[in-house]
């Protein structure tokens, strides 16, 4: 039967910029959220007659270019001679790009830890359920809740104005 390009190509157009911010904000590096998020729908297209009959093949993609980044990681890890204390931050986790949505809220994401910025990146910016979530990244559902409470709890106190944390008397 082969492939169906344009079923793959309207889900391409549809989800390519729903993948990217989601890889984007749980990475924390925009050059290397659109690498990763090209390799999955690389992919996807490989495998569309799978992956079109995935539950959410929006989530498969996000965690297939979250994979490809932390097996780019690794190896990077292997073959890169440890930073001094005087080098930047490891590659694939600089500044966020402009062009990204409020810079505020993404360098706030980008100090979560990993776990919570893929859970606020699944939940949030694909707007996946805990269940869809959870099996995504291989974790409970309530996991999954738990996550994404600290992590709003983190981001409601990091972007918050001081004048509106403070009890009122």
């Amino acid at each position: 039967m082969g492939h169906q390009p344009a079923e793959f190509a309207a889900f391409y157009e549809s989800a390519r910029d729903d993948c990217l911010r989601a890889v984007a904000a749980a990475i924390g590096n925009r050059q290397a959220a659109e690498d990763v998020v090209a390799e999955a729908f690389a992919r996807a297209w490989a495998s569309w007659h799978t992956v079109a009959h995935h539950p959410s093949p929006r989530a498969w993609v996000v965690r297939t270019a979250l994979n490809a980044h932390t097996s780019w990681w690794r190896r990077w890890r292997r073959e890169v001679p440890a930073p001094s204390r005087h080098d930047h931050e490891r590659p694939g986790h600089d500044d966020m790009d402009a062009t990204l949505p409020d810079p505020r809220m993404m360098a706030a994401l980008k100090a979560l830890p990993t776990r919570q910025r893929q859970v606020v990146a699944l939940r949030i910016f694909l707007d996946l359920d805990s269940e869809t979530t959870a099996r995504t990244l291989g974790i409970a559902a309530g996991t999954v809740t738990a996550h994404l409470a600290r992590a709003t709890r983190a981001l409601r106190a990091t972007l918050t104005p001081v004048a509106e944390q403070e009890p009122k008397p």
